[in-house]
């Protein structure tokens, strides 16, 4: 209260005065108190006098204060169910991830949603029709890896990947991880390189993409793990360890952007440059899936709402 109702002369013992709030584009009276008598005359005299400064050029907003435009093409964010969705059924994973506002889910083998080799081919095309149904994009994650010595392993590796790419293409997946590996000689090289050529060439004649995870050889095996293979059809799922720093960061990026066709994200907390590389994966192109792979949570669709809406503000979408 500015005055009494005892008339226009009754003191008041404030003030008030005119702050512009250049952030968010604000203009604010603010009242305090002082030791001079106000009246209502005064304040209508003093509020009249900073309304009118608003109008004078000196009190225009810098360029710089101006709110930047939002960025209307973010990348699409999916789930690993490596950690959160591991126990969650389909209709849970389905629920979850359109609640979310999530467009992809890569599915973990062994977890709770059960689609493995062992679907009957009706089952199969029950798990396509309910995801389609629901407009969530899917990818299948394997354990598959082709560094054994023993021949056997390495053929059961192999062909183990092919029944694998046969569920993702009834399934209707976009894609399969495999690992890469360490290799300290030619012959392991080689030996990489022909088994993801194999089922790389099998995967495209199946529609279905080979994807090969940094995870535990860094990006440059991995790089060299998908040149041996000599095959177009075999692809990078980039799993942003820290290791992807080591030697310069867009160096990394760079050397392999061609190669990316699906991405594993952490924590949106730590130490990796992620406002750096959603920016390089927007300029190469990308047009995949940034799967989160972070852990579970007791309330589960808050907490993707809450990740999601990190994601987009690393990306200045919100």
């Amino acid at each position: 209260m500015l005055w009494s109702d005892n008339g226009p002369s009754s003191p008041y013992k404030c003030s008030c005065e005119l702050v512009i709030d250049t952030y968010h584009h604000l203009f604010i009276i603010k009242i305090f108190s002082m030791n001079k008598p106000f009246s209502r005359r005064s304040f209508l005299q003093t509020v009249a006098v900073s309304a009118s400064a608003v109008m004078l050029p000196a009190f225009a907003l810098p360029a710089e204060t101006k709110v930047k435009k939002l960025n209307k093409n973010p990348l699409k964010l999916g789930m690993m169910t490596y950690t959160l969705g591991r126990d969650w059924y389909i209709d849970e994973i389905i629920n979850n991830c359109t609640e979310a506002k999530f467009e992809h889910i890569e599915l973990r083998t062994t977890h709770a949603h059960g689609v493995e080799v062992t679907l009957s081919p009706f089952e199969r095309e029950v798990v396509k029709r309910r995801f389609k149904d629901a407009e969530l994009a899917i990818s299948l994650a394997s354990g598959f890896s082709y560094n054994s010595a023993d021949p056997a392993v390495l053929k059961r590796n192999i062909e183990g990947t092919k029944e694998y790419i046969l569920l993702a293409k009834d399934v209707g997946a976009l894609g399969i991880r495999v690992f890469g590996s360490n290799a300290t000689d030619e012959k392991l090289l080689t030996q990489i390189g022909n088994a993801l050529g194999e089922v790389g060439e099998f995967g495209y004649n199946n529609g279905v993409e080979i994807r090969v995870c940094n995870d535990g050889p860094n990006l440059a095996m991995v790089k060299k793990n998908i040149e041996y293979s000599k095959s177009p059809h075999v692809y990078l799922n980039w799993n942003c360890p820290m290791s992807d720093l080591e030697g310069g960061f867009e160096n990394n990026f760079n050397s392999v952007k061609h190669l990316i066709r699906n991405i594993h994200i952490r924590e949106l907390w730590n130490d990796y440059p992620w406002r750096l590389f959603f920016k390089l994966l927007s300029k190469s192109g990308y047009t995949g899936y940034c799967d989160a792979e972070i852990g579970g949570n007791p309330d589960p669709i808050r907490f993707m709402k809450y990740y999601r809406a990190l994601f987009l503000a690393l990306q200045d979408a919100i």
